[in-house]
This record gives structure tokens, C-alpha cells and sequence, in this order.
């Protein structure tokens, strides 16, 4: 795998990676940035729900699950100086449908966690994670 990130100007960068789709990067005015993407330490939480709910949601498919809708909504915390690393991040994980089985849905979660999701398994090192979820 091989990424390629490219200064448009200032704290202005675009990337890319193999699937060849551009994402816009960026930092805040305070530090030089034009708010015009998102920050570096956003797109490593967006990673890490990305990756995750595509496991929850292939597993939850497989089990014929009927989702109406799903989303995964995640709470870092970081510290207060630099390099400003993250020391606990809260991953909820939030389900509506009808019929969902609990069982099939935390099944699905922790075979994620534990198993397919490689962003989880590498922050797990570093960093307090941990999950919940809600059946709506």
C-alpha cells in the first residue's frame, strides 16, 4: 500500500492512496492552516470508524440482518501538550431496525474488534479504546 500527499498551499495538502481518491487535509489559522479539509488527527477516528463499521455491517449483512440505519459515532480524548497523542477513544456504535437480534449485533462488534478491524488492533497498542453500543 502507498500513499501520496501533496502541498497545495500553507497547511493545505491533498492525498491519495491506492484506490486513487483525493482527500483534502488541513490545520486550523491558529497554526498557519485555511480550514479547507479535514485535520490529520480527524481522518485517524474517521479511519478507525470507517474500518470498523464496514466489518460491523458486512457481518450484520451476512447474518441478514434488517438495518434501517447505523452509525458509529467516536469520542477521542487527547492530551494537552504535544505531540497532543490520543490516550482514550469511545467508540458507539448505534443501530435502528427492526428485529435486530442483540446477540447478532454484539457478535458483530467484537469479531470486529477482535479480529478483522486492523486500525483497532494497531490503536489498542497506544491507546485506551473502548466501545458500546445502542439497539434503537
Amino acid at each position: 500500500m502507498e500513499v501520496i500527499i501533496k502541498q497545495v498551499e500553507g497547511l493545505t495538502f491533498v492525498a491519495k492512496g491506492d484506490s486513487n481518491h483525493w482527500v483534502a487535509i488541513d490545520g486550523p489559522t491558529e497554526f498557519f492552516g485555511s480550514e479547507a479539509g479535514t485535520r490529520p488527527m480527524e481522518l485517524l477516528l474517521i479511519a478507525l470508524g470507517s474500518c470498523t463499521a464496514s466489518d460491523v455491517a458486512a457481518i450484520l449483512q451476512k447474518k441478514r440482518a434488517k438495518l434501517e440505519k447505523f452509525e458509529v459515532r467516536i469520542q477521542g480524548d487527547r492530551e494537552d501538550v504535544h505531540p497532543k497523542v490520543f490516550t482514550k477513544i469511545h467508540i458507539n456504535y448505534v443501530f435502528t431496525g427492526k428485529e435486530l437480534k442483540e446477540e447478532d449485533v454484539k457478535r458483530a462488534i467484537e469479531l470486529s474488534q477482535e479480529k478483522y478491524c486492523p486500525i483497532s488492533t494497531m490503536l489498542k497498542k497506544t491507546v485506551h479504546l473502548t466501545y458500546s453500543y445502542e439497539i434503537i
